[in-house]
C-alpha cells in the first residue's frame, strides 16, 4: 500500500477525522442531567459572574487551547485555504493531547483580512485558556500575533515562529558547547527570512549571539544595508553592510547555517567553505536544504540537525508547544513572554545533557543508549521528562516575570503532579 493511500485510510476509516469531544462527568440519570444542565448549571454560572477567574475552577477553560489558522501557509503546501488545512489542525490537537493532556478545539477561519481575523479571535477569548496560531503566512503572522498579544489576557503563541526558534535554540546551545564556540563570536547565516527564520534570529540574540553576526538570505539573496527589493519592516533590522550577495558567498566562513527555506539550496561545496567545526541546521521539511549524509560526507567535523525523524537531532516543534502551553495554562498566565521562551529553550538544552534517558525512550527509537554528543544535542519527543522539565521551567518563569495569575502556585507540588501526568500520558499511549 502506498503512503498516500495509507494516510487517506488513516483519516477516513472508522469515525472520519482524528478527534472527538468526550464528557468528563457522568450524564446517565435525571440527577446527572439536573447538575450538568438546568437547573444545577446556574450555580457555577453565578460564581463565574461574580468572579471571572472561577471559570478556571468550574469549566474546562484552563485546559483548552484553540488551534487557529487561516490556511495561508499550511506545512509545505502553501496557501491551500482553511478547509484543506483542517487535517493539520486536528493533528496539532492530537499532539497537544498526546504529549501534555491539553484539550484543543481546531478553528479554521475563512478570513483574508488580518484585522478581521484579529477581531474574530479576540471575541473568542472567554472560551479558551490559550491561543495557538498556526500556518499563517508572513508578514501577516507577525502583525496578527503582536496585536492579539496586546488585546488578549490569555497566552497567544504562533508556533510556526517560536516553536522552531525554541527547539533549534536548544540545539544551538548544545552544539556550540560541543564545538567549543562562544555564542557571542559565532557567524550565523539564515536561508529564509520568513516568520520562523526571523523568530529564530531574535531568540538566538537573546541567547547571546550578536545581531551584527547574523546574515539573512531570502529568495532575492543577502539582506544587506540599502537593499530595496523584497524588504519589509521585519527584515530591515537584520540588514548588514556586506559585499556578499548570494547564499554561497554568505556561507563562506560561517559557524552556523540555519535553513528555514526549501530543499536542495545548499551544495556540498557550500558546507565545505564553512568555518572549522561548523554547525548545520537544515530544517526545511520534508526535505532539508542539504541531506544529512551529503553534508557529513564533506565535513566530518560538523554537527547537524534536520527536521526529519530518520536522522539524528530532529528539530521537532512537538518538543515545544505542548509543554510551553502546559506550564502557561497551569499558572494561568496572561501571556507567553520572551523570558518563558528562553526558559523553555534552556530546559531542553539541559535535559539533553542528563544521562538517565528512560529505557522506554531507547526502546521507542530502537537504540541501546543516548549520550550527549554530536548525534544527541536535543531530547527526543517521546521522552517523558520533557513534560516535567520544560513545563516547570515555563511556569517558574511566568511566576518570576509576574504574568502568572495564580499567586500561590507551588512549584514543588507541581513537579510531582507533572511526574504523575507524564507516567499517565505515556502509559495510556504505549
Amino acid at each position: 500500500m502506498s503512503m498516500k493511500q495509507e494516510a487517506l485510510d488513516y483519516h477516513e476509516n472508522g469515525r472520519p477525522g482524528k478527534i472527538e469531544v468526550v464528557s468528563t462527568k457522568p450524564c446517565r440519570t435525571q440527577a446527572d442531567l439536573s447538575l450538568a444542565y438546568t437547573p444545577g448549571v446556574a450555580e457555577p454560572c453565578r460564581e463565574i459572574h461574580a468572579d471571572p477567574d472561577a471559570a478556571y475552577k468550574y469549566t474546562a477553560r484552563g485546559n483548552l487551547v484553540a488551534v487557529i489558522t487561516d490556511g495561508t501557509a499550511v506545512l509545505g503546501l502553501g496557501d491551500i485555504g482553511p478547509l484543506a488545512g483542517k487535517p493539520v489542525m486536528e493533528g496539532k490537537g492530537i499532539l497537544f493531547k498526546r504529549f501534555a493532556d491539553i484539550d484543543v478545539f481546531d478553528i479554521e477561519l475563512d478570513v483574508k483580512n488580518p484585522d478581521e481575523f484579529i477581531r474574530i479571535v479576540k471575541a473568542m477569548e472567554p472560551t479558551f485558556g490559550g491561543i495557538n496560531l498556526e500556518d499563517i503566512k508572513a508578514p501577516e503572522c507577525f502583525y496578527i500575533e503582536d496585536k492579539l498579544k496586546k488585546l488578549m489576557s490569555i497566552p497567544v503563541f504562533h508556533d510556526d515562529q517560536h516553536g522552531t526558534a525554541i527547539i533549534s535554540g536548544a540545539a544551538l546551545i548544545n552544539a556550540a558547547k560541543l564545538q567549543d564556540k562562544a555564542l557571542g563570536e559565532m557567524k550565523i547565516v539564515f536561508s529564509g527570512a520568513g516568520a520562523a527564520a526571523i523568530s529564530c534570529a531574535y531568540l538566538y540574540v537573546r541567547l547571546g549571539v550578536k545581531m551584527g553576526n547574523i546574515m539573512l538570505v531570502d529568495s532575492r539573496g543577502v539582506v544587506y544595508t540599502g537593499r530595496a527589493e523584497g524588504m519589509n519592516q521585519y527584515k530591515k533590522p537584520f540588514a548588514v553592510d556586506t559585499p556578499k550577495r548570494t547564499l554561497a558567498e554568505a556561507m563562506e566562513g560561517a559557524d552556523l547555517f540555519a535553513g528555514l527555506s526549501t530543499a536542495g539550496l545548499v551544495s556540498p561545496d557550500m558546507v565545505r567553505s564553512m568555518a572549522a567545526r561548523p554547525i548545520v541546521f537544515a530544517m526545511a521539511n520534508p526535505d532539508p536544504e542539504i541531506g544529512y549524509n551529503e553534508a557529513r560526507a564533506v565535513r566530518n567535523d560538523l554537527i547537524m540537525a534536520t527536521g526529519r525523524s530518520d536522522f539524528p537531532n530532529q528539530v521537532n516543534n512537538v518538543l515545544g508547544f505542548p509543554f510551553i502551553f502546559r506550564g502557561a495554562l497551569d499558572v494561568r498566565a496572561t501571556t507567553i513572554n520572551e523570558e518563558m521562551k528562553v526558559a523553555a529553550t534552556k530546559a531542553l538544552a539541559e535535559l539533553a545533557e542528563k544521562a538517565d534517558v528512560p529505557q522506554s525512550v531507547l526502546d521507542a527509537y530502537g537504540v541501546a543508549s543516548l549520550t550527549f554528543g554530536p548525534e544527541y544535542i536535543i531530547p527526543k519527543p517521546m521522552d517523558p521528562r520533557v513534560l516535567v522539565e520544560e513545563s516547570v521551567a515555563v511556569a517558574a518563569s511566568a511566576i518570576d516575570t509576574g504574568v502568572a495569575r495564580d499567586k500561590s502556585f507551588d512549584l514543588s507540588a507541581y513537579r510531582n503532579r507533572l511526574e504523575k501526568l507524564a507516567e499517565k500520558v505515556n502509559t495510556t499511549q504505549s
